[in-house]
């Protein structure tokens, strides 16, 4: 599996999945991408990038529409799950905004790959599939691939972003048992980095918040962090090395709130207003987490400080942090309450 195949990016607009398939068209691919909205707002990012002319083609497709998926994978050789339903205000009905979407969804793009006898399927899960409250996970050990989050826990405290995580990876993995189709996870943490897309995302929204301050009060979370390019290049190396199995973390950072708002302090001392820390409040520091199943294949990742310099340097350029230190309203991402 290499360069010169066709493979299929689902929910191709998105921050993660741009820069996927821009590494993919750089590496000689031809890319299906599909989409929910082919307006120019949503695409025109991905049209611009190096060889798309030639080598890329987008499809308006649903994941609940099982035929539009079909049709945006057959031919492929390889599939990238990476849409994935994310709030953008508080979920009313879990089940039908994101629960459903997540696990139906996911099962229509392995039908699809099944049915186009797909070589390889990487499915993009996340690290809130494997950090939170396990069950018989003794306290303090490292977390690796074989550590699952409490789905119950995580439905009885109304954390619907990590049910929908879990449950749509469980099924992807089972799927894969079940019918041979060879189906790989990979769980990345927070993901910072420059922007492709023209909306700032949500993981994006998480930094700028900081810089900017705000009037809500911030978890003082242990965060996992990657850049997106790092995880694009995770990615195509799930794809294209045959000994790949199974679930694959991958957040080689480990920072908490407090000393990621010292680094960006310390990053830009008189730039922005920041949050205070009295808004960080304490809570429960879950056990760090490995990635050295998916170094073991050969990956490497660029440093932290690196990432943030890209991650506000793009946000710089884009506007979305223009109006930093005036008395304008910045809300904390509601994504970020739900993990």
């Amino acid at each position: 599996m290499a360069g010169g195949a066709m493979v299929c990016v689902t929910g191709a607009g998105g921050f993660i999945a741009s820069w996927l398939v821009k590494l993919l068209l750089s590496r000689g691919y031809t890319v299906h991408g599909t989409v929910r909205d082919l307006s120019d707002r949503k695409t025109a990012h991905l049209r611009r990038l190096h060889n798309a002319a030639e080598n890329l083609r987008i499809f308006k497709a649903d994941l609940l529409d099982y035929d539009a998926m079909a049709a945006a994978i057959a031919g492929c050789q390889g599939v990238f799950h990476v849409a994935t339903p994310v709030p953008s205000e508080e979920l009313t009905d879990p089940e039908l905004q994101m629960l459903g979407p997540a696990v139906t969804g996911t099962t229509n793009v392995l039908r699809a790959a099944s049915a186009a006898s797909v070589q390889r399927v990487v499915v993009v899960s996340s690290i809130v599939a494997v950090e939170i409250n396990p069950k018989d996970w003794p306290q303090g050990k490292v977390r690796d691939e074989s550590c699952w989050s409490d789905r119950d826990f995580c439905r009885s405290i109304e954390s619907w972003y990590p049910v929908a995580k879990i449950i749509s990876e469980e099924a992807a993995l089972e799927y894969g048992r079940r019918t041979g189709l060879d189906v790989v996870s990979i769980n990345p943490g927070l993901v910072f980095g420059p922007l492709l897309q023209p909306t700032v995302n949500a993981s994006s929204q998480f930094l700028v918040y900081l810089l900017k301050g705000g009037p809500d009060q911030v978890r003082n979370k242990l965060w996992h962090i990657v850049d997106v390019r790092d995880l694009a290049d995770a990615m195509l190396l799930l794809y294209e090395v045959p000994e790949a199995s199974g679930r694959h973390i991958c957040a080689p950072h480990v920072i908490s709130v407090r000393d990621l708002l010292d680094l960006l302090k310390s990053m830009y001392p008189d730039g922005y207003p920041f949050i205070t820390k009295e808004s960080i409040c304490d809570r429960d520091q879950p056990a760090p987490m490995t990635s050295d199943k998916l170094k073991k294949l050969g990956w490497s990742c660029r440093p932290l400080e690196e990432t943030i310099a890209d991650t506000v340097g793009s946000c710089q350029q884009a506007g979305f942090l223009e109006d930093a230190g005036r008395e304008t309203p910045c809300r904390f991402p509601p994504l970020f309450n739900q993990i």
